[in-house]
């Protein structure tokens, strides 16, 4: 039962995580506006940044639905606001439609599927968190190699706003018939053979809420750690086609691939540190993230013009830090904190990554813009990633360890 939970979950988080497919429609989309106003259409880009920050809102809310109710209700109200807010940008014929179509209402949908999904299939693998929570955050991130071409063919053979109105129908209707598939995991759910393994230094046998979460030093640790792992995923994610274009002089066709080539190791970072941290610890496996992506940031420093294998050595790795340190988290949540509770907690602590949502991008326009340079962005993000590696290091006694 619980491996068919899992693949349903996958089903709903490939639907939620068309989030990020936003580059597709940007483009045609503010075309597509232009014919309803004679001024200028504002920078879409905002959209897709208020469509991110307002997720940890509905991930808090519906996870504390999830946690009392059980997730089916929360998953069908957030089909609702995904599926309808893709309709409603179809729909949308000026700036103001389409910032609350998608910022709002797909933003708040995607929030409330994605914590509520992660957290109710992880429950049920007690003895592969990492595994669990790493398949299905892949599958969520794997929507941005998915979604985008199916969109393009839609959008080359009708229009943008047809592109939105079929694909929120098809996912309104995935997710909401899913969700009835999706049952709460039942409290103390151990699989057959499975006893819990024996562990020293954690203070939870027992399960945190959001409060006691708070109230712990470790929790503040933790956010640090992944804002400073998600930064650099980020800024480059987000810039990474004009930055193939510019600092390596790609051509847009190359540098579509390589943006492919960061989504797959993204992907393929979820699946792997996943399933390692099941083996030597998460702390141990982020250790080793935040070792590759420093690296692979600092090498970046030395890409130039021509230097196209290079830049995308430096990418994949930065992809697959990214991928490894999404993929841990939700699972390095409940292992520390319980699972009871993980809907929320989770929520909360994704704040951390909402924040380098905002800062990563904005701190390295803000840099190319004044420097006319990438370079002191990768510097000060390898820098980060340092930091996250030295609290990890230096408080890892403090956090969950290496399962017995």
């Amino acid at each position: 039962m619980r491996w068919l939970i899992l693949a349903i979950s996958c089903l709903v988080n490939l639907c939620a995580g068309s989030l990020y497919a936003w580059s597709v429609f940007s483009a045609p989309m503010a075309e597509y506006l232009q014919q309803f106003t004679a001024s200028d259409i504002p920078d879409l880009a905002v959209v897709f940044t208020v469509a991110n920050a307002v997720g940890p809102f509905t991930m808090i809310s519906g996870g504390r639905i999830n946690d009392k109710l059980g997730p089916r209700w929360v998953l069908v109200v957030g089909g609702i606001l995904l599926g309808g807010g893709m309709i409603g940008c179809g729909m949308a014929r000026s700036f103001t439609a389409l910032l609350l179509s998608y910022g709002l209402g797909v933003g708040l949908g995607v929030g409330m599927i994605y914590g509520t999904i992660v957290s109710n299939t992880i429950k049920f693998f007690p003895d592969h968190r990492g595994m669990a929570g790493g398949i299905t955050t892949a599958v969520y991130g794997s929507s941005s190699i998915l979604i985008p071409p199916v969109a393009n063919k839609i959008i080359e053979h009708f229009s943008v706003s047809h592109a939105f109105i079929l694909l929120g129908t098809a996912m309104l209707a995935a997710v909401c018939i899913s969700s009835f598939f999706i049952i709460p995991c039942p409290k103390g759910f151990a699989p057959a053979g499975w006893k819990p393994p024996e562990t020293s230094g954690r203070a939870s046998a027992r399960d945190y809420d959001f409060r006691e979460m708070l109230a712990s030093p470790v929790f503040y640790i933790m956010i640090v750690v992944l804002l400073f792992g998600a930064f650099a995923g980020l800024m480059i994610t987000s810039q990474a086609s004009p930055m193939a274009q510019n600092l390596i002089g790609m051509d847009p066709q190359s540098a579509a691939l390589a943006v492919s080539i960061l989504a797959l190791f993204n992907t393929a970072g979820r699946i792997a540190s996943g399933t390692l941290s099941d083996k030597i610890g998460t702390p141990n496996t982020l250790a080793i993230t935040f070792t590759l992506s420093a690296a692979a940031l600092l090498l970046m420093t030395q890409c130039q013009t021509g230097s196209s294998a290079l830049f995308l050595l430096c990418i994949s790795l930065v992809g697959f830090g990214f991928g490894s340190i999404m993929g841990v988290y939700p699972g390095f949540t409940a292992l520390q904190f319980g699972s009871a509770h993980n809907s929320v907690n989770y929520g909360i602590m994704f704040i951390g990554f909402a924040l380098a949502g905002a800062i990563g991008p904005t701190m390295m326009g803000q840099i190319r813009g004044i420097t006319g340079q990438y370079q002191p962005a990768f510097l000060i993000s390898a820098g980060l990633n340092l930091l996250g590696l030295g609290a990890i290091l230096c408080f890892k006694k403090r956090l969950s360890p290496v399962r017995k």
